[in-house]
């Protein structure tokens, strides 16, 4: 995006790019929106701003390659313009948004619609558009070939999967040849329906209908046969549970172009958050049983699980309000992902090379995004972390322009301070 292009210069920063191996205190020179170099000591040029970031800690820009922005149909939820501000805020130098919008991004137009939309973006955009027309799931498949033309990053009907296996098939296969990854929600709908939680104990206390894990595991192993059978690259979206993360091992064993993500929530939360939470903690796929959170900890430890993301799902606050059986799914997550991240995985599951890794070169691999890295000639995305920064997640204070979350209150320990997107800072809570 051409917007993002200014000169800068930040100094003494602790540089960390899981690509290189590099951990160093380095400066790093940014010109024309593009990573010129970096060196211990650089002599700033007279005409380039100068940013200090002694004793925080320089990635390449974090990437969230799962966002809803609710523009064009919901923007009473949110929009395009307050997404990214809240990508920003939380350290996210670049969005994929997902194409539940009204209308979908299942043709050339409505693509179209979405990235004149996006003009007003604070961090990178990338669109995700739609495997099938309507995001139906069945019917006709999405002109996939012109959409990827036009920019999709990837293909999901977000929310609903890809019902018709035939289809699923096709898509893979053309996926393949695009090189362009499937990115469904992965669910039997038969199984689900109904649910509003996990199917567990909890449930069974609350006398609501729950979401079993076999929901999420039969789609995934149909998926992944699919894969097997015709090369296509999948990469699953916010795995859940036990049986998931070892489908997904096997299938990497097995040399698949097999990918998949987790969202801090289901690596930090139980299903007994909703018994005391109530809507608050709703998701889909839902928080699950001790055993699945342990579960997605050792996915992360030994990089069956490449990607942290955050499945931002802004809702209004009337909406969340309503019974649990009939509030919506989702739950807000770009300015809280991050501090989580640090909070409940670094020096505990992940050192913090292998976690600024599930934000940066995995995203940017996976979708074959620029970024993700810190090479000359990269663009000049930033993400700077304050490792000490003790903080309270405060849903008043969100930039979003909703604030449902299950983390208020709690206590963080690191978080980004400072967003930089092609040399240009679009968040700083550092001293000018």
């Amino acid at each position: 995006m051409a917007k993002f292009s200014a000169d800068l210069l930040v100094r003494q920063g602790r540089l960390i790019d899981p690509t290189h191996g590099t951990d160093a205190r380095l400066d790093i020179l940014i010109r024309q929106g593009k990573i010129v170099q970096s060196a211990p000591s650089l002599p700033a040029p007279p005409d380039v701003p100068v940013l200090m970031a002694t004793g925080l800690v320089v990635a390449p820009g974090f990437i969230d390659i799962h966002t809803h922005l609710r523009e064009p149909g919901y923007e009473h939820k949110e929009t395009i313009q307050s997404g990214t501000t809240a990508a920003a805020a939380g350290g996210i130098c670049a969005v994929a948004a997902m194409p539940n919008t009204i209308p979908p991004p299942d043709s050339g137009d409505h693509l179209q619609l979405a990235l004149e939309r996006a003009q007003t973006a604070v961090v990178r955009y990338y669109p995700i558009a739609c495997v099938t027309v309507g995001r139906q799931g069945r019917g006709a498949l999405a002109p996939l070939a012109e959409l990827a033309e036009l920019g999709a990053v990837a293909f999901s009907d977000d929310g609903d999967p890809v019902q018709d296996e035939a289809l699923m098939r096709r898509a893979l296969e053309i996926a393949r040849d695009l090189d362009r990854p499937i990115f469904p929600h992965e669910e039997v709908k038969s199984l689900t329906a109904g649910g509003c939680m996990h199917a567990g104990e909890v449930a069974a206390r609350l006398s609501v209908k729950g979401m079993p894990a076999a929901g999420e595991e039969e789609m995934v192993a149909r998926d992944i046969e699919l894969v097997r059978q015709t090369g296509g690259p999948l990469h699953i979206a916010h795995i859940s549970t036990a049986g998931t993360a070892q489908l997904v091992r096997r299938a990497k064993a097995d040399g698949l172009p097999v990918t998949c993500e987790v969202l801090p929530h289901h690596f930090v939360l139980t299903d007994r958050e909703v018994e005391r939470q109530g809507p608050a903690a709703k998701m889909s796929p839902p928080l699950r049983e001790p055993a699945d959170v342990e579960a997605m900890l050792a996915g992360l430890a030994d990089g069956t699980i490449e990607v942290i993301a955050t499945d931002h799902a802004p809702h209004t606050a009337e909406e969340k309000a309503q019974a649990l059986t009939r509030a919506p799914m989702g739950i807000v997550g770009l300015e809280t992902a991050v501090g989580l991240t640090l909070t409940y995985l670094v020096d505990r599951v992940l050192s913090l090379h292998e976690a600024i890794a599930r934000w940066t070169c995995h995203p940017a691999r996976i979708l074959r995004l620029p970024g993700g890295a810190l090479t000359p000639g990269m663009p000049g995305d930033l993400t700077l972390l304050d490792l000490a920064r003790e903080w309270e997640v405060v849903p008043e204070h969100f930039r979003s322009k909703s604030r449902n979350t299950p983390f208020a209150g709690y206590r963080l320990k690191g978080k980004a301070v400072a967003t930089i997107v092609g040399g240009q800072i679009v968040y700083s809570e550092l001293a000018a």
